[in-house]
Order: C-alpha cells, then sequence, then structure tokens
C-alpha cells in the first residue's frame, strides 16, 4: 500500500482468477485493516475472471466501509471492465 497525496493506494498485482481469488482478497484485506485506502490501483493484475471480479467486488466494499471517502478505482483492465459490463455492473467500473 502507498499513500498519496489524495489518501492511500492499495496497488493489486498478478492474476485473479479462481485459482488466487480467495488467497489474494485474504492477503489485501489484511492490508486494508492497516490503514483507509481511497483508491484500489488495479494496474499490476496480469488477468481476471469473474472470481477476480467478486474479488475486486469484495474489495471496494470493504475498503468503503472503512473510509470516510468514496473509494476509486483506478486503471481498471479491458477483461475486468468486459466481465463488469457483462455482469451488469459496468457503473461500478467507471
Amino acid at each position: 500500500m502507498t499513500a498519496t497525496g489524495t489518501g492511500a493506494v492499495l496497488s493489486v498485482e498478478g492474476p485473479l482468477t479462481f485459482a488466487t481469488a480467495a488467497e489474494t482478497l485474504s492477503r489485501l484485506q489484511s492490508r486494508l485493516a492497516e490503514a483507509p485506502v481511497q483508491v484500489i490501483d488495479l494496474a499490476g493484475v496480469s488477468e481476471c475472471d469473474s472470481a477476480g471480479l467478486a474479488c475486486v467486488l469484495a474489495l471496494m466494499s470493504d475498503a468503503q466501509q472503512r473510509s470516510s471517502a468514496e473509494v476509486q478505482l483506478a486503471h481498471v483492465p479491458a477483461g475486468l471492465r468486459a466481465l463488469a459490463e457483462v455482469a451488469g455492473l459496468a457503473r461500478i467500473f467507471g
């Protein structure tokens, strides 16, 4: 997690797939407990499936519950954006 002028940024890296989503979510939720997050940066996500989409939604929900400000997503990969559209969640991903 890094700090910026507008608040903490949680960077997500690697694949977010059925094989990795549960472990990744657990690890990142521990990071959320350290400090409020205002931005979840997905620039480092190399692969994503529906389990990854669920992971990102859970992260957003947890981060929002811990923060007084609105949590934003940054650098959403095209594949994740497409999954969100199919699931009817495009508005969440901007």
